[in-house]
């Protein structure tokens, strides 16, 4: 009889993760390759993608870092050859980069009001190129070695404001002053599922599997105003710890999900549930 856990087990695997030195993507590298994947880090930003790849190798783990521009076709076609050279083929795509307009201390700075009445279109364009484009451009390299294999699995992260509209009074600072989750983040969520259930149907009887996660708020030292207003939506009246999204990927990227493609697994406290 076989052992529910041996499901879990990603030995013999190649995982490529976008965005893999980012909040999430750290977190769903690490995952994978605990669980016995071969694990390309491949971020925007070849330093930190080497130094954080180097991290999990001396943690006893297999994995190596690559930048990639995922806007750029030849760039998303040589990560994917790197995933090959290096560890013979690949397995998993998780497409994890994205525009991310955070408000966590680190960023909040830079964020400017982001009102929809002027917002700036050539942030616009932007967005829909990293964010759309760039899942459709690493998802189209990574499909050719899973169909030369007969089998791959490919996960695209997608966000509560992709199904729900943000509630922009938690971006209401206690002075009155007002900032706004821009228009595009919403759009191009809503549009990583729209793009999971077309290549789900897509690849059907190819044995290629397409499921989406979308994770709720992880809290990274936001400021207790936010934390608190934010917390106050979610049924578990918290935000996620950082490491809470992580066995939702190991389960879809791994056999335990088997039966799974075409779905949004939905990791968010219970946000959306009311």
């Amino acid at each position: 009889m076989s052992n529910i856990l041996d499901k879990f087990d990603l030995h013999g695997r190649t995982a490529l993760i976008t965005g893999g030195a980012g909040l999430l993507g750290r977190q769903f590298s690490l995952a994978l390759a605990q669980a016995g994947a071969n694990v390309l880090v491949a971020d925007l930003n070849r330093k930190i993608a080497e130094s954080f790849s180097f991290s999990l190798r001396e943690q006893g783990l297999r994995a190596e870092g690559v930048a990639v521009d995922v806007t750029n076709p030849d760039s998303t076609r040589a990560m994917v050859q790197a995933a090959r050279e290096i560890f013979g083929g690949l397995d998993i795509l998780v497409n994890s980069a994205a525009l991310d307009p955070k408000f966590d201390p680190a960023n909040l700075s830079s964020q400017g009001a982001n009102a929809f009445e002027d917002y700036a279109l050539d942030a616009w364009r932007q967005a829909l190129d990293v964010n759309l484009t760039g899942m459709f451009l690493a998802s189209q390299a990574a499909v050719q070695p899973m169909l030369a294999a007969g089998r791959g699995v490919i996960i695209n992260i997608s966000s509560i404001y992709g199904i729900a509209g943000p509630d922009q009074r938690l971006y209401e600072r206690p002075d009155g002053s007002r900032q706004y989750k821009p228009v595009y983040y919403s759009v191009t969520k809503a549009g990583v599922l729209g793009f999971t259930r077309y290549l789900a149907a897509y690849y059907a009887g190819k044995n290629i599997r397409v499921n989406a996660l979308t994770p709720g708020g992880v809290f990274n030292g936001h400021d207790e105003t936010f934390t608190e207003q934010y917390s106050s939506r979610a049924i578990l009246g918290r935000m996620a710890n950082i490491d809470e999204i992580s066995a939702a990927m190991l389960f879809l990227c791994s056999d335990a999900s088997s039966y799974m493609t075409g779905s949004n697994l939905v990791v968010d406290g219970g946000w959306t549930a009311w």
